[in-house]
């Protein structure tokens, strides 16, 4: 959500400026749709807090009050629980954004006797990814499967997103993503190809490196994370 930072200041300036009309969800819908049209908003919902409204956009929340005045932004924690109920709730989302992208569109390595799956994003130039990579074996024999989606971080036309394209354009995918990751430049091809949808979901869940991975409930593990490690907080979430 820190991505987000000077964006929402902008929306939060708008939205203390609009007089209300209506109150609670209406409040709360009329003054988002005026600060920023463009918004989609995916639900609003009463928080934890008496007269302050959660907003789901995409995978991110923030919090409006209900007369539509106020925006918050961060993390709402329930001290006597010790529980962060935004990333709970942030979980879910997540989750619901990487459904978004089909198996076929995922470059898959699957275990033997798959315990858990892991969604890693991933860029083919990265030095951690490419130790992870190295290490695939440690992670499918611990039954995690891993599903790759290319973030490039360089951007678009870098030589790091031709690098990710022409990986997935090749005939084996697997053995030239094992090559790439190596070192060894891909041969360079083009195809339709779901790179830039990798990355569009990438930026959604406020990618801010690589690797990245998230779990099948919804859980963000920023960096590189040795197989056994990474079985642990596996199954211990």
């Amino acid at each position: 959500m820190q991505l987000w930072g000077v964006r929402f200041l902008k929306i939060v300036l708008a939205v203390v400026c609009i007089t209300p009309v209506y109150a609670g969800e209406e409040a709360v819908r009329a003054a988002l749709a005026k600060a920023m049209p463009s918004l989609t908003v995916d639900s609003i919902q009463g928080s934890e807090i008496p007269g302050v409204y959660e907003v789901v956009i995409g995978s991110k929340i923030v919090y409006v009050s209900s007369d539509g005045n106020y925006l918050l932004q961060g993390q709402l924690i329930d001290i006597a629980a010790r529980k962060d109920l935004t990333e709970g709730r942030l979980s879910g989302a997540r989750v619901k954004a990487v459904a978004g992208i089909a198996p076929e569109e995922m470059l898959i390595f699957t275990a033997d006797q798959p315990k858990y799956k892991i969604t890693i994003f991933t860029d083919i130039d990265c030095g951690y990814c490419r130790k992870l990579h190295r290490e695939i074996d440690q992670y499918l024999a611990r039954g995690i499967s891993v599903h790759y989606l290319f973030y490039p971080r360089a951007g678009l036309g870098s030589e790091s997103y031709d690098k990710a394209v022409s990986v997935w354009c090749a005939n084996d995918r697997h053995a030239a993503l094992t090559a790439a990751k190596s070192g060894q430049d891909p041969i360079k091809k083009t195809c339709d190809n779901p790179v830039k949808k990798h990355m569009a979901l990438a930026n959604t869940l406020g990618l801010s490196g690589t690797p990245m991975m998230v779990t099948e409930k919804g859980t963000i593990f920023a960096g590189y994370m040795p197989a056994e490690q990474l079985e642990k907080a596996l199954a211990f979430e």
